[in-house]
């Protein structure tokens, strides 16, 4: 049997796509949440947002973006802000350090040239992620070798450079999964991803032998969908739902080549979470799909 590195580094539908709409590149779970907690004030007070566009010397477009999450805010205009709604000096004080806070740059700032999109930024926020993958093994449970592999083939036009550049910030991805703090991670994938080969004989050995460590960790959940499952309602692709703190709604989110697609409407990211309970009662238990993991991992001892 090969002895695999360490993968350790070095790494429906909301109406738009994510890249089209946000001037601000990484909105985090705390710019909406300060958003959020703006508007309640503006409505307690009883103000439009044309009024406190003029009272605060700012655009009607401004005050929209603000509340939603599309602009960032200095802690002097949350100071204004809060001002103006008649906020008590508690609230004022944490909406102040709750603007800190969003402004931290995260790891994932060192890789802006390689994620385009916000998941990355929702991801590093969440307590519980629960994903469906139905073609590949999903991107925070891959092996180094394995995303090497995955990302030569699909982008042919990057050099070597540029395709470590991703698997680094692919890794470093998955370290949140495995440190402290990790959230809560809920991966239902399709037999077929442990079946299809990604790479040599020996990359895929590296990776089911990862899955099957990883699976044993307490915060992580693998279950497999068997590929006699027949007709299922995950066939239309890959979705992950996102779960935040008590007072931050769910996050819907489905990749594909035209952009990311981001599902916030209350009623659409429940039908996500109901399309992803409904694949739970598809899949094989943890314990049956760790077998089928050992079982597909064993093919590849063969000579």
């Amino acid at each position: 049997m090969r002895t695999c590195a360490s993968d350790l580094p070095v790494e429906f539908l909301e109406q738009g796509r994510q890249n089209a709409v946000m001037s601000m590149k990484s909105p985090t779970v705390r710019h909406r949440r300060l958003g959020r907690e703006l508007r309640r004030l503006r409505e307690n007070a009883g103000l439009s947002v044309a009024e406190v566009a003029v009272q605060l010397g700012w655009s009607v477009s401004k005050v929209n973006r603000i509340e939603n999450a599309r602009i960032a805010l200095t802690p002097s205009s949350v100071s204004h802000a809060c001002d103006l709604f008649g906020a008590d000096s508690s609230t004022k004080a944490g909406l102040i350090q709750l603007c800190k806070d969003a402004a931290v740059r995260g790891w994932w700032t060192a890789y802006h040239d390689v994620f385009g999109g916000s998941y990355v930024v929702l991801e590093a926020d969440a307590s519980v992620i629960r994903t469906w993958e139905p073609l590949l093994i999903p991107g925070l449970l891959q092996h180094k070798e394995y995303a090497q592999e995955l990302i030569r083939g699909g982008r042919p036009d990057l050099g070597a450079s540029d395709i470590e550049r991703r698997v680094a910030a692919r890794m470093t991805r998955k370290i949140h999964l495995l440190g402290p703090n990790a959230p809560t991670f809920h991966a239902l994938v399709d037999e077929g991803a442990l079946r299809r080969p990604i790479g040599p004989s020996s990359v895929m050995a590296c990776q089911l032998d990862d899955l099957l460590q990883v699976a044993d960790r307490p915060n992580v959940t693998i279950q497999i969908l068997p590929l006699a499952a027949g007709p299922h309602i995950g066939l239309d692709g890959a979705f992950s739902v996102l779960s935040f703190d008590p007072e931050d709604p769910d996050v819907g989110y489905t990749g594909c080549p035209g952009g990311d697609v981001y599902v916030e409407a209350t009623d659409q990211v429940r039908s996500l979470r109901v399309a992803f309970e409904r694949l739970i009662d598809t899949c094989l238990s943890p314990e049956e799909s760790t077998a089928v993991i050992a079982e597909a991992r064993s093919e590849h001892d063969r000579p």
